[in-house]
């Protein structure tokens, strides 16, 4: 695809923030450029079944990434595969450096590039994905209903997941590699407190086992070196995640755990003229439909601000 050297509009990182966004600045008449990243779609697209996303009772996620790809495209959105690789943000128009060795200019960004769920790197972990490993429990717990699912984490994210899945699971295992919890007392207690969590303390998970579906993990404890399997049906990593933020290069102003930080009550960052969506501004809900709410919100925000600098056209 041959693009353009300047555009109006450019909208950093696909996935339901972003689509949204172009959805809403192409209404506005608004010509906009994604570019879509090295995963078009983002984390929708490694997850199965979507069934709280309104107006579809179940969806895969694939497929609601491609609907809303199909969506925007009607609206004739450019969209072009490559991955942002740099921005100078210091004077305007913008300048955004792409992997391919693009350079382009633009007077407005949105990003929305989301957060990437931390994984543990063990064999049969990416195997299995959507097959029985997760990274978010709102968004899966709900499969494994009356199962057995392990949580992997010490923090209070992964109490958080833990006591979730008890709505739904009959039995949840924390796995934590200290013999002391990293999470808030309160956090803690809650957890265990809990008659359906059990914690398997001073353990790490060296392995994903099963066939079509996780059937067990393989622990070691970190005393002792003794590797054993526990039965599971479902696998929760719940170590963080990490906002894909390492392009803005420090320019824009980011909270204490690396996501952008927006002024109250819209998308507004640090710096005029950018803009952030979805998860990479979102460690609280992190839902397809509230990344997709942001993205109208940061399309609204930003066809106004183009308007009022008369920067539209």
């Amino acid at each position: 695809m041959t693009i353009q050297r300047h555009w109006p509009l450019v909208i950093i990182g696909s996935g339901a923030a972003g689509y949204t966004a172009g959805i809403y600045s192409r209404r506005a008449m608004i010509n906009t450029l994604m570019i879509e990243g090295l995963q078009p779609g983002g984390q929708l697209t490694i997850t199965s079944d979507v069934e709280n996303f309104p107006g579809y009772s179940t969806i895969m996620g694939p497929e609601l990434m491609m609907k809303m790809r199909e969506h925007a495209e009607k609206f004739d959105l450019n969209i072009y595969s490559d991955m942002v690789d740099s921005v100078d943000l210091k004077k305007h128009p913008f300048t955004i450096h792409t992997m391919n060795d693009k350079t382009l200019t633009t007077n407005a960004i949105i990003v929305a590039t989301g957060a990437s769920a931390r994984f543990l790197g063990i064999p049969g972990e990416k195997e299995f994905m959507g097959r029985g490993v997760s990274g978010c429990a709102t968004c899966d717990g709900f499969f494994f209903r009356d199962k057995v699912v392990m949580v992997a984490g010490g923090g209070d994210t992964a109490m958080e997941d833990a006591t979730y899945l008890t709505n739904h699971a009959a039995k949840v295992y924390i796995v934590h590699r200290r013999d002391e919890l990293r999470a808030s007392k309160i956090m803690q207690k809650k957890a265990m407190d809990n008659p359906k969590i059990e914690f398997i303390l001073s353990a790490i998970p060296v392995e994903v086992l099963g066939n079509q579906q996780v059937e067990k993990i393989r622990l070691k404890n970190v005393k002792t070196g003794e590797e054993f399997e526990q039965k599971v049906d479902g696998f929760f990593v719940a170590i963080g995640h990490k906002p894909n933020t390492d392009f803005l290069g420090g320019q824009i102003e980011l909270d204490e755990t690396g996501y952008i930080k927006t002024k109250p009550d819209c998308t507004y960052t640090s710096v005029e003229g950018v803009f952030a969506a979805g998860d990479v501004r979102d460690h609280v809900y992190r839902q397809a439909i509230t990344a997709a709410g942001s993205g109208c919100m940061a399309a609204i925000d930003s066809e106004r601000w183009l308007e009022d600098k008369g920067l539209k056209g």
